[in-house]
């Protein structure tokens, strides 16, 4: 008679679904945990079959929802006056670094209370003078999905 020993280190990540299927913990953790995410292109792209309007799914809404973040000015979303980067108020003060700490201070802001989805890793803010522009480089971590993304805006001014 011979006796079989399991060795339960081995099995500790194997998971044991309601049909009796042994699985990998890891992957279902992974997989339970991803949320379908959507968004409305702004740009009205259109589908070339179905003649209607793309929309934006997962990472790229997402990351969508940033660059919408970051472009909204105070007191522009109806009940929600604080919402935004406020970045277009500060295109007509000096272009000096007291701008770009005030630029990176509202960006900083707008992410960590408004998009809780990501973390933010760093701001790079170039004054332009010869173009009148600031071009703001944001890069972000989407946490659920745990990748790293960025967002390009060139704040300009018109007059």
């Amino acid at each position: 008679m011979s006796t079989s020993t399991t060795n339960l280190s081995d099995k500790s990540s194997q998971v044991l679904g309601p049909s009796g299927v042994l699985g990998d913990l890891k992957r279902v953790q992974s997989a339970s945990r991803l949320k379908p995410w959507t968004d409305l292109d702004l740009n009205l792209t259109l589908h070339p079959i179905r003649n209607d309007i793309i929309p934006l799914k997962d990472d790229r809404a997402i990351k969508y929802a940033v660059r919408n973040l970051l472009l909204t000015n105070f007191y522009e979303k109806p009940f929600a006056l604080g919402l935004g980067a406020n970045m277009r108020a500060l295109l007509f003060e000096p272009a000096d670094e007291i701008t770009k700490q005030a630029l990176r201070e509202n960006i900083a802001r707008a992410i960590v209370d408004g998009e809780q989805r990501v973390e933010l890793i760093f701001i790079n803010i170039v004054d332009e003078v010869d173009n009148n522009s600031y071009r703001v480089l944001v890069k972000f971590r989407i946490k659920e999905y745990d990748t790293q993304e960025t967002v390009e805006i060139v704040l300009k001014r018109l007059r």
